[in-house]
């Protein structure tokens, strides 16, 4: 018998390691484009996707459970998808230590591995909320978390949002909320593998921040990219998605936001450069975020009279629902939030009507 070592070609494969890459950011900047380009050099996207639409035609690069998952964590946390609170973040961070969550991302999160392969991408605007979740989540699966986030200015992004979403938030609310996600995103992947990308330079050559990603991650899907797999996703990536480019002069913001953000904007578009994920950096963007939380406390302090007086608004309402639909349908049709803004006397009242103790 031969102590020969056996030849490279017949010595088995060494397994892929499990990576998962998380596209964070703000929506509208290109998240879709980065998801969709990493989905088709061969990383899975857990099924099924949410559908393409006229907002995003190439579609969303989305798990719809994902989605439908975050969606719940939000209501539960009383935050939104852009919310421009700061201390929406405290709200939110409370759930990513609950252990029920924990365990149901992780079983979620292991039947991907094993039914999808061991190299995931996984995006959706609202998991930077829960990335502990997340990355607890990955420990458990044995898996490497790695981040991608994508940049585009602030303009633009509003823009974009202000022409395809609901028209419910103005430009004010927007850039706002943008400056919170960008600002607290940044921080929260500090320490993790990650790479900040613009996304003019994703639709300029997506070749060179897709292939670096895939070396610094270790990702084996792009490094072994076939000249199909390329070829497709030179289809994929349509510069004229970049369909909304504007510039402060199509923005009307107050001048304090439009500086902070615009500042925001260059100080993160430095961590795209080659070596700018630099320490320096990173205590400018946290002055950045402990000015923008100075702003927003001023903001809340100033406005503090409309806030009083949209709930007293809102309680108005659901005592007149109360009295015209009926007591008891429509205290059990209102949710508990809105039930307690009705005040006490009123409340017992109508309890009283219905014959009901409480």
């Amino acid at each position: 018998m031969s102590d020969l070592p056996a030849p490279p070609e017949l010595l088995p494969a060494a397994p892929v390691k499990r990576r998962v890459v998380f596209v964070v950011g703000s929506g509208r900047s290109g998240t879709s484009t980065m998801a969709g380009a990493l989905q088709t050099l061969g990383m899975h996207v857990p099924q099924p996707e949410v559908s393409a639409d006229e907002t995003n035609p190439k579609g969303f690069g989305e798990p719809q459970w994902v989605v439908d998952f975050h969606d719940e964590l939000l209501r539960r946390c009383n935050v939104q998808v852009s919310d421009a609170r700061p201390a929406a973040w405290f709200e939110a961070g409370k759930l990513n230590n609950l252990e029920p969550l924990r365990t149901r991302l992780h079983e979620w999160l292991e039947g991907q591995f094993t039914e999808g392969g061991p190299e995931l991408v996984v995006k959706d605007p609202r998991l930077a909320w829960f990335q502990g979740l997340w990355r607890s989540a990955s420990m458990r699966c044995d898996a490497t978390p790695a981040y991608v986030t994508m940049l585009r200015p602030v303009t633009e992004v509003v823009g974009s949002k202000q022409k395809y979403y609901a028209s419910r938030f103005g430009e004010v609310n927007r850039t706002a909320a943008w400056v919170n996600m960008m600002l607290h995103t940044e921080r929260s992947t500090r320490g993790s593998q990650r790479a900040f990308v613009r996304y003019g330079d994703l639709l300029t050559d997506w070749t060179v921040p897709l292939f670096a990603i895939g070396r610094d991650f270790d990702l084996e899907s792009v490094k072994v990219a076939t000249a199909n797999d390329i070829r497709r996703v030179h289809e994929f990536i349509d510069p004229g998605l970049r369909r909304v480019q504007l510039t402060w002069d199509d923005v009307e913001v107050p001048a304090r936001l439009r500086d902070l953000a615009e500042e925001s904007w260059q100080a993160l578009n430095k961590l795209a450069d080659d070596g700018g994920d630099t320490p320096e950096v990173h205590e400018h963007l946290d002055q950045l975020r402990a000015a923008y939380a100075d702003l927003y406390e001023e903001s809340e302090a100033v406005a503090q009279s409309t806030a009083l007086a949209a709930r007293r608004e809102a309680a108005a309402e659901a005592e007149a629902r109360l009295a015209s639909s009926g007591p008891r349908r429509a205290a059990d049709r209102l949710p508990h939030g809105v039930r307690a803004m009705v005040p006490r006397p009123v409340r017992a009242a109508l309890r009283r009507v219905a014959g009901r103790a409480r």
